[in-house]
């Protein structure tokens, strides 16, 4: 697990960018804040503005990504006073977190901007009571949000924005699954509401005080999942991160969280632990996460061990909301969701295979260069829909290695795609009589496979072709991985 987070392939070390960016940013904003005169309460509602700025917007251009982050206070700042001005109306606080809770899962349908809206209003009703704002305070606390927000658009567009160099992320949208409930991301709203209502009667029977951890670990257990499986598989990491978390804290935090400039550096250090294992390693993510909230909890005077004890029992009730929840209201299953990937998957292998070789016959216009991003980007989904299966603790053995081997030739494909559009790249390679035959053989087993069907569906062995010539030789290999693909995915399911 350690290998995996900070050993990890990072090609053109994007997630080194990422997280250095994101503590220059951060600190920058905190920075400010504190040259401006504001109080501890307000910098650090500020530096939390700016490190969701910088991990959670998301949109496919620089330009998207700079509208959603001028939108973040539109919505963000009537969250902010909505929550100081409940603070003191039990009942009606509660009722409006979980409206917020629901308001920011459902935005997902909206795609990236609606998701990071969502998580930027939750963590704004969610910081106010991690730092009992009250009213008060809102007019120091916006103009904290409003720097810090600036600060990090300054350094995210302009001091450094290595984006505008690289081609632009290839938006992959989830499978809604229909209208109405049938809609994922409506389950999932109704999901994340019932199970933070869990979580917050569970945790206030913990603590009336520290009672929004149990509803924050509900909320994020939902973030970046769609079917059941992905939320169980998530909230073991989660939990399981923030023990870690704990244990390091007591090492850490406790013995120096009266030391300012000790903790200003583990902050530091933990931001960067946040940005450059959030994409490899959710355990990993959520220790860095818990080290920094325990050296904030230092810097505000409250930090003691029965504090991170009960963080842990928080953690743990609102993992449990998050599991009960997709287990038993509206469930969605893994084998939906993994069906829809697959099939975007093949789809696309396809799409792949009949711009190579349209670029072949001769055709300007035919690029196969962003069908190849755009299947990398939907295997990445794939991977992460199998992830509960391909579980070291799955208990299924019999769907595990069937998962596994639909990764494994999902790869294959994935390779041979590449090595087809490197070829018709060549402006010397040609078009051969054969190659029409070929790719239609690609289509045939692709339509095999994703046509609806009461009965296994079969696909035909793929002839052999002359390894002498490099655009058969890949068709070839690609026919072959999509007819051995037939045999883990007819007639059985993956998941459930």
């Amino acid at each position: 697990m350690l290998k995996r987070a900070f050993v990890a392939p990072d090609p053109g070390r994007m997630r080194l960018r990422f997280a250095s960016r994101a503590v220059l940013g951060i600190g920058l904003a905190v920075a400010l804040c504190g040259a401006v005169g504001h109080s501890l309460v307000a910098a650090i509602t500020g530096g939390l503005a700016a490190l969701l700025a910088l991990f959670t917007v998301t949109d496919a251009t620089v330009r998207g990504q700079a509208v959603t982050t001028a939108l973040l206070p539109v919505v963000g700042l009537p969250v902010l006073a909505l929550a100081a001005g409940l603070h003191e109306v039990p009942v009606a606080r509660d009722v409006a977190f979980l409206a917020v809770v629901g308001g920011g899962v459902y935005a997902r349908r909206f795609g990236p901007r609606g998701h990071s809206l969502g998580v930027f209003a939750f963590m704004m009703f969610f910081a106010t009571q991690f730092l009992h704002a009250t009213p008060g305070q809102l007019p120091e606390l916006y103009a904290a949000v409003i720097l810090s927000l600036a600060t990090a658009a300054t350094v995210r567009f302009g001091v450094w924005c290595y984006e505008r160099r690289l081609p632009g992320p290839v938006p992959v949208v989830a499978p809604t699954g229909g209208t109405g409930l049938a809609r994922i991301t409506t389950r999932q709203a109704v999901q994340a509401t019932v199970g933070a209502g869990f979580a917050l009667a569970v945790g206030q029977v913990l603590s009336d005080q520290r009672w929004y951890w149990a509803v924050g670990a509900t909320w994020w257990v939902f973030v970046a999942t769609t079917s059941r499986g992905e939320t169980v598989v998530r909230g073991f990491r989660r939990f399981l991160g923030t023990v870690l978390g704990i244990v390091l804290g007591f090492a850490v935090a406790v013995p120096l969280h009266h030391e300012p400039v000790a903790a200003a550096v583990i902050v530091a250090v933990s931001v960067f632990g946040i940005f450059y294992t959030a994409h490899v390693s959710y355990t990993w993510m959520m220790l860095a996460v818990t080290v920094m909230a325990s050296m904030l909890y230092g810097l505000l005077g409250v930090l003691d061990p029965a504090l991170l004890a009960l963080r842990v029992s928080e953690t743990a009730v609102g993992a449990l909301g998050a599991v009960l929840a997709v287990l038993l209201v509206l469930p969605v299953t893994t084998h939906s969701v993994t069906d829809a990937w697959v099939e975007r998957a093949l789809r696309c292998v396809h799409a792949c295979t009949a711009d190579a070789a349209a670029r072949l016959a001769g055709s300007p216009a035919a690029d196969p260069g962003p069908r190849v991003a755009e299947l990398e980007a939907i295997l990445g989904r794939v991977r992460l829909s199998l992830s509960p299966l391909v579980h070291p603790l799955s208990p299924m053995k019999a769907r595990k290695g069937r998962a596994r081997q639909v990764l494994a030739l999902l790869d294959d494909c994935a390779r041979e795609v590449r090595g087809l559009a490197s070829v018709a790249a060549d402006p010397e390679a040609s078009h051969d009589a054969r190659l029409a035959a070929a790719c239609w053989r690609v289509e045939a087993a692709v339509e095999a496979l994703t046509a609806p069907a009461p009965y296994p569906r079969r696909v035909d062995s793929a002839p052999q072709a002359a390894e002498s010539e490099p655009v058969l030789a890949h068709l070839h290999a690609l026919e072959q991985a999509l007819v051995e693909l037939a045999v883990p995915l007819r007639g059985a399911r993956l998941g459930a």
